[in-house]
Order: structure tokens, then C-alpha cells, then sequence
């Protein structure tokens, strides 16, 4: 990598940690983002096997082979809305009505450059992040604490996940083949308020609850292909395997062995079908495997304590997505684009207690944009994304059984995102 290589990628991601990637949440499935840039958000997502700008490389590093020199930020701003609702009447662990989460507004930015090599390849530099596990209850008044109050006994209550990734692509397009690998560092942050109660449960409390934030680092590697059958229909194929990350110290006694919280692997596949020359229809599916990683996998009602070797963690199932998106090329200078994409719900209702700190439950998203072109050179994207209001119901449990309550999470997002792209 040459010294204006780095230069370039150094500068992107000192861009995004300064603002906050991803501000601790994003339109997500589970808490993987829906889209990680502006033209990928107005159709939901959806473009395994098609191009759009430097940023598809976030969704198959095989899609910049043949985008050509280009820079493309963005930003979202997202604001997703949390509660729970106990209802029963019954003594249990959490208040009695309807709870809601602070912090609803955040700022979420993306960068890529693309860069041509001489032997036609391409080289892509992208920082994009992941953050669906965020909440931030208030100090509230809570029957259940006697002396003591918030949503666990333990005051103020919260947690806040942060993923960054910053990857460096290579793509290469032969005849109809496409293919691109994106070697990608992972850096995470997380912290945990209100959860001391717990300690009994944990083999460490000490590192269980309101230690700040602490660090994680991994790498891992994400690959793609795109195969043109004929004009009119390509077929893609992307993925990424496993981050194996550093644990987070501090919440040695949270995480499961010890404070490991890894990255899942994805797979999905897709279609980009072109009727006419100036529609392009797309379908995706893509599946992620949070059932390979144990902290967020293992059931909220484990035998073994927090922390442990198979101790509790959210009880999340793997999430299946099915994406599709349109674009129409109105005229030269005007782009529109709409999008769906259901995911389905990783937490069940016997997870749903421990789940308020993360309600990842949002099924249905909706997607609505376009893209202005200034002049020969540059480009402005925007796109709308309302997620529906979604709600899953289920006992409220305790280290000592179910308390006959019936707790019930609900999430709705919003999003507005704007960005440019600047050809070279």
C-alpha cells in the first residue's frame, strides 16, 4: 500500500471514530445495520449482485470492480424508539407499566474510495459500522427494589454496543466474473450500567456492570462474486466469516467465558434482474449466524452464572432477511429507488425479560430515495427508512422462576439519510 494509500484510508477512518460510528445504533436486523450507505438504504439493503458506488463494497466486495474512481460519504441519522411494558400486577424484577429509552437520536457516517489499478483491478478502502443493542433507561421508581430503584434495582440502566470496520478490498472483473475479497479489522465498544443486582449470578462481579466503556479488537474477512448470466439477470454471492474478537475485560463477568463477545459470519445471495435499460429490480437473502456466538446466543435462563463458560447471554436465534429493491434511472440526472426488507425476530418470548437492554425485534423495513446529479462529476444521494413498529410479548423471569407478569418489548425507527459521491 502506497504512502497516498494510506493516507487516504487513515483519514477516512479517523473520519468516522470522530463522529461516532455508528452512534450506537442503525436500522438494523438484530443489531447488524439494514444498509451501511445512503443509496443502499432507499432499497432496503438490497444489491449482492449489483453496483451502485464505492459503498457496495460494504454489501459484496465484489460489486466496486467496475465503479471506477470514486469517493462517497454519507450520513444517517437514525432515531429508533424502545420500551417495555410489564403488565400482571404480580411481585417480580422489573416496574409495573410502560418503560421507555432515552436516547433516541443518532449520527451515523460512512466512507469508501475506490480506487483503479493499472492492471484493471480495483482497490477499496470502506469504514462502516453495525449497533443495534442500545438502551438507556432512566433511574425510575420500581416497587419491586424496596429501598433501591431503576429497571434492575440498580438505577440509571443501559447498554451501549458500538462496531466499526475498516476493511481493504480487492475486486477484480473478468468477462462476465466479478469477484472481490475484503480483508476487515473490527473495533468494538460497550458498556453496561445498572445491572449490579446481579452479581450474585455473575463469577465475576466486579467486571459485571457500570464499568465504563471498554475495547475489543478482531479481523476477519469478507468475500463476494458476481456473475453476469446475460444482460439482463446477474446473480451474486456475498459473505463474511466469524470476527474472533478480544474480550471485553471489564465485563468479564457479563460475557460468557470470561468477557468474549465475537462477531457473527453472514451469507446471502442475490439477484439483480434489469426488464429495461433504465429499471434494475433486486432480491437478496442473507442469513446471520448469532447462534454461533455464545454471548449473544445462550439462553437468558442458562444454568451457568454470567460470565462462565456457557453462562447466560441473550437468547437470540439466528435472523433471516429477504431484501428487494428497485431502481429507476429516470432521466441522466435523476435516480429513484424504493425498497422492502423483513427480517425475521431473533429473541423469543421466553428471552424477553433480559432483552429489554437489547430489543433487536424489528421485522418490516421500508425504504424510500433517490440520487441528484450535480454534474459530471458529482453526486447527491438521499433516502428515507421507516421500520414498523414491531412487538413481542412473553413471561417476565427470574433467577427464581416466572413471576406470572408478562413483559412486552416494542422498537420503531426511523431515518433520513443524505450523501455524496464524487467521481474521479
Amino acid at each position: 500500500m502506497t504512502r497516498k494509500m494510506k493516507t487516504r484510508f487513515a483519514g477516512m477512518a479517523s473520519l468516522c471514530l470522530v463522529a461516532g460510528v455508528p452512534g450506537g445504533a442503525s436500522a438494523t436486523e438484530g443489531y447488524f445495520a439494514m444498509a451501511y450507505g445512503t443509496a443502499q438504504r432507499g432499497v432496503a439493503g438490497a444489491g449482492i449482485a449489483y453496483s451502485q458506488d464505492a459503498m457496495s463494497a460494504a454489501i459484496n466486495p465484489a460489486s466496486v470492480a467496475t465503479v471506477g474512481r470514486e469517493l462517497t460519504l454519507g450520513t444517517e441519522i437514525f432515531s429508533p424508539r424502545r420500551e417495555f411494558t410489564v403488565s400482571g400486577g404480580a411481585p417480580g424484577l422489573l416496574p409495573d407499566g410502560t418503560t421507555k429509552s432515552g436516547r433516541d437520536w443518532f449520527i451515523v457516517p460512512n466512507a469508501a474510495f475506490n480506487m483503479p489499478l493499472a492492471n484493471g483491478a480495483v482497490v477499496n478502502f470502506a469504514a462502516y459500522g453495525n449497533g443495534g443493542m442500545n438502551t438507556a433507561y432512566r433511574d425510575v421508581p420500581n416497587a419491586n427494589c424496596g429501598p433501591a430503584s431503576g429497571v434492575f434495582c440498580g438505577g440509571t440502566a443501559g447498554v451501549d454496543l458500538t462496531q466499526l470496520f475498516l476493511s481493504v478490498g480487492y475486486a477484480q472483473k473478468t468477462g462476465a466474473f466479478s469477484w472481490g475479497v475484503a480483508p476487515t479489522v473490527a473495533v468494538q465498544r460497550f458498556s453496561a450500567k445498572g445491572l449490579a443486582p446481579f452479581g450474585a449470578l455473575s463469577v465475576d462481579p466486579a467486571n459485571l456492570s457500570d464499568r465504563g466503556h471498554d475495547m475489543s479488537y478482531g479481523i476477519g474477512l469478507r468475500a463476494g462474486f458476481q456473475y453476469e448470466i446475460n444482460p439482463q439477470l446477474t446473480i451474486g454471492v456475498s459473505g463474511q466469516t466469524k470476527f474472533k474478537m478480544s474480550k471485553f475485560k471489564k465485563y468479564a463477568g457479563l460475557f460468557e467465558n470470561g468477557g468474549e463477545f465475537d462477531i457473527p459470519a453472514t451469507l446471502g445471495v442475490g439477484l439483480a434482474f434489469k426488464p429495461r435499460s433504465d429499471i434494475t429490480l433486486m432480491l437478496d437473502y442473507q442469513r446471520i449466524f448469532y447462534s454461533n456466538v455464545p454471548a449473544v446466543a445462550n439462553s437468558t435462563t442458562a444454568t451457568s452464572p454470567f460470565g462462565s463458560k456457557g453462562g447466560s447471554g441473550f437468547g437470540w436465534d439466528d435472523v433471516d432477511v429477504v431484501r428487494i429493491g428497485a431502481e429507476w434511472q429516470q432521466s441522466p440526472d435523476m435516480t429513484w429507488r424504493a425498497g422492502y426488507a423483513h427480517a425475521t425476530n431473533p429473541v423469543g418470548p421466553e428471552d424477553v425479560t433480559f432483552n429489554v437492554l437489547a430489543p433487536g425485534i424489528v421485522k418490516h423495513h421500508l425504504s424510500f430515495g433517490g440520487t441528484k446529479r450535480l454534474n459530471d462529476r458529482d453526486k447527491l444521494d438521499f433516502s428515507l427508512a421507516y421500520v414498523v413498529p414491531q412487538t413481542v410479548s412473553g413471561p417476565e423471569m427470574t433467577p427464581g422462576g416466572p413471576t406470572g407478569n408478562t413483559v412486552k418489548l416494542r422498537m420503531e425507527q426511523f431515518s433520513v439519510s443524505v450523501g455524496w459521491t464524487r467521481k474521479f
